[in-house]
């Protein structure tokens, strides 16, 4: 590949996934720019990598680095679990993936040599609640908040496909880290001696290890025949009630209380549904593409977490 084709521009780069495949890109010798609002504050980037300002609305400042890249990684988005989900939080969590995307969008139409490629975040909750059907990519969209913003964050990126820009969706499911994210959270209550199922526990929860999250969008980079929506998820499919006894064991802590789906809507409100919702999804895209999971299943990916 030639040199200049080496550079990868990532945002969202200094969250628990950004950090994580920074690092690996790095390691294997690409060209890395972290765009960030605050470059000057980002902190522990790895060698030969950098950031780079941009106000995550335009191309303003920062678009001339997409000119003859490799790949822009679109990661950036405001934090679903921040609590609680009110009116205006839900404009900023909907607001802060289409504009980013559409500041993307405006640096690919300006470049003169454009990306070869395009990978964007988007969420499993794409789907809705499907209960306990299994649900690939060729399944549409579901009804609810997180699937709306899902599909119009996907969306507003969709006209690079006629710049000839290859563009894969990342449809990620819950990753599952010690560092971050959803993993410290559900952890807690097993930790005091309180953790459960939540609500009835049937519901299907889609996961997947940090390594493999990071290792499939490497892939994804790499595989010129990698378009279009991607479940990045593991094979293994857990229902809540099977995570919470797998994540009690890893812990050495009981499986015992829980708690009821109503205490939950309660608390909670409308994000509840993160935590409620059943989706049996499956990586049929990654398997197909001839992707080799590190942790297919949940007791081998919670063991390298906690053992």
């Amino acid at each position: 590949m030639p040199e200049e084709r080496d550079r990868v521009l990532v945002t969202g780069g200094s969250g628990l996934i950004g950090r994580a495949l920074v690092a690996e890109l790095a390691a294997v010798g690409r060209q890395v720019v972290v765009l960030s609002r605050r470059p000057e504050a980002v902190r522990g980037l790895p060698a030969g990598v950098r950031a780079a300002a941009w106000d995550a609305a335009t191309a303003q400042g920062w678009g001339h680095l997409a000119d003859g890249a490799l790949a822009i990684i679109h990661l950036a988005g405001q934090n679903l679990a921040d609590w609680p989900w009110t009116k205006e939080k839900k404009r900023r969590i909907r607001e802060s993936r289409t504009r980013s995307s559409r500041a993307v969008v405006a640096a690919i139409e300006a470049a003169r040599d454009r990306p070869l490629a395009l990978i964007q975040a988007s969420g499993i909750n794409f789907y809705g609640d499907r209960g306990d059907e299994v649900v690939s990519e060729a399944e549409p969209a579901g009804g609810g908040f997180l699937a709306e913003v899902c599909v119009e964050w996907e969306a507003a990126t969709a006209r690079v496909e006629a710049l000839g820009v290859r563009r894969a969706l990342l449809r990620s499911g819950i990753v599952l880290a010690r560092e971050g994210g959803a993993l410290p959270r559900m952890a807690l209550p097993f930790k005091l001696f309180v953790g459960g199922p939540l609500g009835d526990g049937r519901q299907f929860v889609p996961w997947i290890h940090l390594a493999d999250e990071v290792a499939a969008i490497r892939f994804l980079l790499d595989q010129k025949a990698a378009a279009g929506p991607v479940n990045l998820v593991a094979p293994e499919t857990v229902t809540n009630r099977e995570l919470s006894q797998e994540l009690a064991r890893a812990l050495g802590r009981p499986s015992l209380l829980g708690a009821p789906a109503l205490a939950l809507r309660l608390g909670l409100g409308e994000m509840s549904v993160m935590l409620l919702t059943s989706l049996r999804a499956v990586p049929a895209r990654l398997e197909a593409l001839g992707f080799s999971f590190r942790f297919p299943r949940l007791a081998a990916a919670l063991g390298d977490l906690y053992g």
